[in-house]
């Protein structure tokens, strides 16, 4: 029932003044607040474009928080890319800065490969597509550890090209589909998952991205269950990204530590779970937490990832899954 309908309905029935017409004022009114739909928005407050739930009720085992880990593999180039010293940059050349950067490449991506590999866990990447190609040896060696996890598109590079968000619609088009190609012929991979580079998307880029054929975005930040975008040019799954699980801001803006992130992502999951099992029918949920090689990657992020993982096998309610995997399950096959 729309609200307009039920405030009709009130007012008719506080001119009856009867008791039969209370009675039936608070039926209704219990059937509005029972209605599911009531609360369930129509549009994306920030695309515009309708938006819906996509209902699931639990995951494979009875599992009721589905976590997927999503490292970020990235090409930010020289003089480009985050700054452990900012007070360094002005430096030429800035050795603490770009030696930084490296080591997150060259060390800490396959640290990352190496630990889902020994806690025989999934995970899911996020390419840019130029990683393949300027790093070869090493985008082999990090595969062969995790040869299963499915790949997200994640932009061209993650400094200079940017996705063309003044360009229109077409262009954006044309940026996701060499991207797509790029990553197809470097890993034999055409990717069906879509996240902004530098997370700086529009509301075109929605759009653009299901044109080219993906069929979900890791762009949705703002829930804790999966919905669905409808777009001019089909249908396009937000699996939630919130921000409040990134390492890389925590690290960088707020100053938070491995172990800090270690206790921030426990929290977070368990308390996902923890309201499950309080109402137990609450939707399942889903967080896809964003990891990067600069903070998980070195020998104490390594570590605290690794309690983390730990942690999550412990909990019955929490499955550490893959985005497709997710959307295997949700009935989203593509």
């Amino acid at each position: 029932m729309r609200r307009s309908d039920l405030q009709m309905t009130i007012r008719s029935c506080r001119l009856g003044f009867g008791l039969g017409a209370k009675i039936v004022l608070a039926l209704i009114c219990l059937l509005f607040l029972a209605d599911p739909t009531r609360s369930e928005d129509t549009r994306d407050w920030i695309t515009g474009l309708p938006r819906a739930p996509i209902h699931v009720k639990v995951w494979p085992g009875g599992k009721k928080v589905a976590v997927c880990f999503v490292l970020y593999v990235e090409v930010w180039g020289f003089g480009h890319g985050p700054n452990l010293r900012p007070d360094t940059v002005v430096r030429k050349p800035d050795v603490v800065n770009e030696s930084f950067r490296q080591y997150a490449i060259n060390w800490g991506i396959p640290r990352v490969g190496r630990v889902f590999n020994e806690e025989g866990l999934p995970m899911t990447i996020a390419l840019n597509a130029l990683f393949p190609e300027q790093h070869p040896d090493l985008w082999k060696q990090f595969r062969s550890l995790v040869p299963k996890a499915p790949i997200v598109a994640h932009g061209i590079n993650n400094s200079t090209e940017l996705l063309p968000l003044e360009g229109g619609i077409v262009q954006q088009e044309a940026y996701i589909h060499r991207t797509l190609d790029m990553i197809e012929k470097d890993t034999g991979v055409r990717p069906l998952g879509w996240s902004s580079p530098s997370v700086y998307p529009n509301a075109s880029t929605f759009t653009a991205s299901t044109a080219e054929g993906v069929t979900y975005s890791l762009d949705g930040m703002d829930s804790d269950t999966l919905s669905r975008l409808t777009t001019k040019s089909g249908s396009l799954v937000l699996i939630p990204y919130p921000t409040v699980t990134v390492d890389m801001g925590q690290y960088f803006e707020r100053s938070k530590s491995p172990s800090d992130m270690e206790r921030l992502w426990i929290d977070y999951v368990t308390e996902l779970a923890r309201e499950t099992e309080i109402y137990p029918d609450h939707e399942a949920s889903v967080v896809a937490i964003g990891i990067h090689p600069f903070v998980v990657g070195t020998p104490d992020g390594a570590a605290a990832l690794r309690r983390v993982l730990e942690n999550f096998k412990h909990q019955k309610l929490v499955w550490v899954t893959d985005v497709q995997a997710v959307m295997n399950v949700a009935g989203e096959r593509q």
